[in-house]
């Protein structure tokens, strides 16, 4: 007998539940609708979209996404799969917090879990948004989020290490700010060290997310540190680009196709999760 498909709510609830501290979600982040349907037979428990992975499906670099191009893009990823999936919404493609709040609705109808709204500006020469106006565009997404029978599932992210901010202080400052304002989960992309990722997990109160990075804590490591979520952002995909480069490079240069061993391997990878 089938199980029946699981609906918009209870992935959204299912999806809030996994975030365990000491035991982190792994939270793989697909780039297209044959991705989630693959790493969804892989025996995870939840997906999320990657701004920068979908930017490359278009031939774009991240941030050159539109905010329609994003929504739709996430209704596909969320119809291809039972399982629950968030989406990376970027900074909310607005600026003031009713149009970011109107985006979060927006979501909520393409069938997702949960979503994430960064604090950057998108401007370079001021990169992230102070305090003040970052917690308001949090405060009306979570408002949104949370205000019908879906109650989706917001990420909250404090950027400053994307940008060269190192200030661990200010940093969390953000991320309690944000849990003030309404965030079901928290996420500083960058912070790496076992130490900084404690001091962040030990002053707060909600799940903490940790961008999976080569000189980042392992997740046995981050288990120990109480981290409750851990993402990949762009890692697979541009992992996936890598891997086509080495194989056309190898065809172009050697004139070889050792690379047909792994293409044989995806190809039976494929037919077993698309059949």
């Amino acid at each position: 007998m089938n199980e029946p498909t699981p609906t918009q709510a209870t992935k959204a609830q299912r999806f809030l539940e996994l975030h365990r501290s000491g035991q982190p979600l792994l939270l793989p982040n697909p780039w297209d609708v044959g991705s989630a349907v693959l790493l969804s037979t892989l025996g995870f428990d939840a997906l999320a979209t990657t701004s920068s992975g979908h930017a490359a499906t278009l031939g774009r670099l991240d941030g050159e996404v539109t905010r329609e191009e994003a929504l739709a893009h996430a209704a596909a990823i969320a119809a291809a799969t039972d399982l629950p999936v968030a989406a990376d919404l970027e900074n909310g493609f607005a600026e003031a917090p009713e149009a970011v709040a109107d985006l979060v609705t927006a979501a909520i109808g393409t069938g997702l879990a949960g979503c994430s709204i960064e604090d950057s500006t998108g401007r370079d020469d001021d990169p992230v948004y102070d305090l003040a106006a970052a917690r308001d565009r949090i405060a009306a997404a979570a408002s949104a989020a949370h205000a019908g029978p879906v109650r989706l599932v917001l990420t909250a992210r404090a950027e400053n290490y994307l940008y060269g901010r190192t200030d661990l202080g200010d940093t969390i400052a953000r991320l309690q700010a944000y849990q003030e304002a309404g965030a079901d989960v928290l996420f500083a992309p960058g912070i790496t060290s076992a130490s900084d990722i404690r001091a962040v997990v030990t002053s707060v109160d909600r799940p903490v997310n940790v961008l999976a990075r080569g000189d980042a804590p392992s997740v046995s490591e981050l288990a120990e540190l109480g981290v409750s979520r851990v993402s990949i952002g762009g890692a697979f995909a541009f992992a996936a680009l890598s891997a086509v480069v080495d194989a056309a490079t190898e065809f172009r240069d050697q004139g070889t196709y050792s690379y047909l061993d792994a293409s044989r391997r995806g190809s039976a990878a494929a037919a077993k999760a698309f059949g």
